[in-house]
């Protein structure tokens, strides 16, 4: 398709959009939203994780689910975090 047929087609849809209830405008952004983006496909269709775990990747994340246990279940608040950091 050339840029000038892509125009054409833009316009005549700004065209129709302009046209539209308010009712109209809003069944068309709900139906825009389920339409398939070409990023959105592939990371729906990509695999979970490609690489196994290995045990370093095991024991860290053993470890953060006993510090979370060992604080009631809660993370450090961002604030804080940002604080120890020195960023606020």
């Amino acid at each position: 398709m050339t840029q000038g047929q892509m125009a054409e087609i833009r316009a005549a849809l700004h065209e129709e959009i302009d046209r539209m209830t308010a009712d109209e405008l809003v069944g068309l952004k709900e139906f825009l939203a389920t339409y398939p983006d070409r990023l959105g496909a592939v990371l729906r269709n990509a695999p979970w994780d490609d690489e196994p775990e290995t045990e370093e990747e095991r024991l860290a994340v053993a470890e953060a689910e006993e510090w979370l246990k060992q604080n009631g279940g809660k993370g450090i608040p961002h604030e804080q975090v940002m604080r120890e950091l020195g960023l606020e």
